[in-house]
């Protein structure tokens, strides 16, 4: 019988030798083909919108130091991210005019650009008219250098034992009627908040996500084969947790989308997506990118945010790239969630009326009993 490390916080074989790690991905990247690790090691990256026009970084870990919006700041718990955090401030915030500081941002101990904040200048107005101080310098990031004991050596990789240093970071584009050149200056600062995990906590999101690859219809993986991850799923409650049943993540034993809850094949987890069949998603070519998009993509049951984390083991599934789109910014409900709310949608055919379903509590999410789904698109009345 296969045997996890005593030590709770490891999850290396019994009686391994060397160090103690929480991770360890070999649980299934020994026996996945290179396309499905490759699928599993996107998942535990960022793909944030707005890219680097905003400062971002992409296709990075999500373990990796946030962006923090200053508008954004007051629904943020900063405790939340282990590995750091920035806070981005546009020039009309942190300005009150042409060299004078805002007073939100006078003696404010909390926030100090070129320290835990920078400014980001996207219009060639907001820099002619708000323009940096005379002092202060382009981000950068700086590599410590044992010979000096300082950190003055210039580089582009944000490993080991860096800062970022500088000011703010300029992302001006050509548009419009203003003719000047392009200026983007400076490294891409941080990945999108609402996309962070820590190290375990990714590393758990993707073992779920592989127990579902193995588990989707035609998969040429045997379950009973992967005793160290099932080992993994069991020491952390996620290999018979009732949340795969309760939210169609999975069901009857096959990996599902929690939206439409049809099976999903393992064949389609790394196919391009086709849009021919697809009614009402004539524009989802945009969204969702018809010449990058797979079939089937990471589904998050609860959308991210910045109010809380939600890049979580219970909340990551398998699902079809349309039914994302047409869920966007949503939580996925299950038939059982909305059933509790006891919200019954009815239709009427001559004098009689027929349950239709039930809804969420802002009725924008309908599921009938055979799971059939309406979502409200329109805030129309």
């Amino acid at each position: 019988m296969f045997q996890l490390c005593n030590n709770p916080n490891c999850n290396l074989e019994l009686n391994h030798k060397g160090k103690h790690s929480f991770i360890c991905k070999k649980a299934w990247t020994k026996l996945f083909n290179s396309d499905d690790n490759k699928k599993i090691d996107k998942a535990g990256c960022c793909t944030p919108r707005g890219g680097d026009k905003g400062g971002y970084q992409n296709h990075v870990n999500r373990n990796s130091k946030v962006i923090i919006p200053y508008e954004k700041l007051n629904e943020v718990n900063l405790s939340n991210y282990k590995d750091g955090y920035v806070i981005r401030i546009f020039p009309t915030q942190y300005f009150a005019s042409k060299y004078k500081i805002a007073n939100e941002f006078v003696n404010n101990t909390d926030i100090k650009v070129g320290d835990n904040a920078f400014i980001l200048y996207r219009t060639y107005d907001d820099f002619d008219n708000l323009p940096p101080f005379p002092n202060w310098k382009i981000r950068s990031v700086m590599k410590y250098n044992p010979a000096t004991k300082k950190y003055d050596i210039p580089t582009k990789n944000r490993r080991g034992n860096i800062i970022d240093d500088g000011h703010y970071l300029l992302r001006i584009s050509n548009s419009g009627t203003n003719k000047k050149k392009n200026r983007f200056e400076g490294p891409a600062q941080g990945i999108f908040a609402p996309e962070y995990a820590d190290a375990n906590t990714n590393f758990l999101c993707q073992s779920v996500l592989a127990w579902l690859i193995i588990n989707t219809d035609d998969s040429p993986y045997n379950p009973d084969d992967f005793v160290h991850l099932k080992a993994i799923l069991d020491k952390h409650n996620l290999l018979t947790s009732p949340h795969y049943e309760k939210d169609y993540i999975m069901h009857n034993g096959k990996t599902t989308c929690p939206l439409c809850q049809k099976i999903i094949k393992h064949s389609a987890l790394n196919e391009s997506i086709s849009f021919e069949d697809e009614e009402g998603l004539t524009n989802s070519t945009e969204q969702v990118g018809s010449t990058r998009s797979t079939t089937v993509n990471l589904f998050h049951m609860v959308p991210l945010c910045y109010a809380s984390l939600e890049n979580i083991p219970t909340h990551v599934s398998w699902g079809h790239a349309t039914c994302n789109t047409r869920l966007g910014q949503r939580r996925c409900y299950s038939f059982t969630d909305l059933q509790a709310t006891e919200i019954e949608i009815d239709i009427t055919e001559g004098d009689k009326k027929h349950l239709l379903g039930y809804a969420n509590a802002t009725k924008n999410f309908i599921r009938s009993q055979n799971g059939d789904v309406w979502i409200r698109i329109s805030k129309g009345d």
